[in-house]
């Protein structure tokens, strides 16, 4: 995936997970729809300052935006987990949050 489509798609799904349309988003940043349309498709990247606005509009750190965790090998992931699980593993209270999710995740698996 090229990453203009994966800015895209974080700022998609960041987005929708505030609840706003992309004519409400592009209202709150002062920019066309259009212009968010095309950044949303991965067409074309914000300008700085558009980008700066996005971040604070959705909540977004840069982190977030350009975090790419997912793209670690299988073996890496499962590391990276079993590390948060040893430091869940601290805190009871933690532990059974993350026990009651991964039983959610795997109940149809």
């Amino acid at each position: 995936m090229n990453i203009k489509k994966e800015l895209g798609e974080k700022i998609k799904r960041y987005r929708k997970k505030c609840g706003f349309t992309q004519e409400k988003l592009s209202e709150m940043i002062d920019i066309s729809s259009r212009n968010l349309s095309n950044i949303e498709l991965g067409l074309s990247y914000p300008k700085p300052e558009t980008l700066e606005k996005i971040l604070q509009t959705l909540d977004m750190s840069t982190q977030d935006l350009f975090e790419n965790e997912h793209l670690k090998s299988d073996s890496e992931l499962i590391e990276d987990i079993n590390d948060y699980i040893d430091c869940a593993a601290k805190r009871r209270d933690v532990l059974e949050r993350v026990y009651r999710i991964l039983r959610a995740l795997c109940k149809d698996v």
